[in-house]
């Protein structure tokens, strides 16, 4: 068994969960990742109704490396070499270390959700952590670490775009960004498979696996947001897609890890017909 983080954590929540935003070094933000949700496993960690307004976040917590560029600035390899695999691996450990900023800043910064909406995105941040420490342990067998290839900010971009409206972030983070792995993981999977990967593969169906539940969260949450809204969800989710998030819609699409992830058919045929 994992020995228990000795982080301290504060009993609220939301405290909890910037301390964890704020956290600079992996390991910090690993370790202060599953004290936070231990303690909130074990109904230690108060929701209160009366806390503050979230604060802005223009940044979370960030190790001085990776450094951050633009994604047309990072090379372009191949699998066919060590260094190659060892940037892939990099590029998906980073994809993860943002997932778990991305899950904690939903948790802390939407207040008066129901308990479930913080319980599924404390799960989640614990799931991206320990995703985050099997690639990190898998890239140091190509004698590399987090930090030693140039990274992009993508994924912590749109958070700030959606910042202000639960609804969006819950379309758009989720449902967009985050389930892009659900397309394109199967086809590294084969193609690491015919290199006889079979490490990596293993790390890699794990995340594909959970991360189809993770999407799902986003599609509940983003259901919900609709209902108290009186929105229908379908064209709001065609309305999300125009508007932000033109560029970022690359088929093809795993129509299967979609629907399991709470994709309807139209929605699906919006996202085709956007990135078409």
């Amino acid at each position: 068994m994992r020995p228990r983080p000795r982080t301290d954590v504060s009993a609220s929540l939301f405290d909890a969960a910037r301390a964890c935003l704020d956290a600079v070094t992996p390991e910090a933000k690993i370790a202060a990742t599953f004290a936070a949700a231990e303690a909130f496993s074990r109904g230690e960690l108060t929701i209160p109704d009366d806390a503050p307004a979230p604060e802005a976040i223009r940044m979370p917590g960030r190790p001085e490396r990776p450094l951050l560029v633009h994604p047309r600035d990072l090379p372009r390899r191949g699998f066919g070499s060590n260094e190659g695999r060892a940037a892939f691996i990099h590029a998906i450990a980073h994809i993860e270390f943002n997932a778990i900023d991305l899950a904690w800043d939903a948790a802390y910064r939407f207040r008066g959700m129901p308990r479930e909406f913080y319980a599924d995105w404390v799960s989640v941040a614990n799931d991206e952590a320990r995703h985050f420490n099997l690639l990190r342990a898998r890239l140091r067998e190509f004698g590399h670490d987090y930090g030693d290839f140039d990274a992009h900010n993508g994924l912590w971009e749109m958070a700030e775009k959606t910042a202000h409206d639960g609804l969006a972030r819950m379309a758009l983070v989720p449902r967009v960004l985050e389930a892009r792995g659900l397309d394109v993981t199967p086809g590294m999977i084969v193609k690491l498979r015919a290199m006889g990967d079979e490490a990596t593969v293993a790390i890699l169906e794990t995340i594909l696996r959970e991360e189809v539940a993770h999407v799902a969260a986003g599609s509940r949450w983003y259901r919900w947001y609709c209902e108290r809204a009186g929105v229908d969800p379908v064209p709001r989710f065609r309305e999300l897609l125009a508007e932000y998030a033109r560029a970022v819609l690359y088929g093809p699409f795993n129509h299967e890890a979609r629907s399991a992830a709470g994709f309807g058919p139209e929605e699906l045929e919006a996202l085709e017909k956007l990135a078409g």
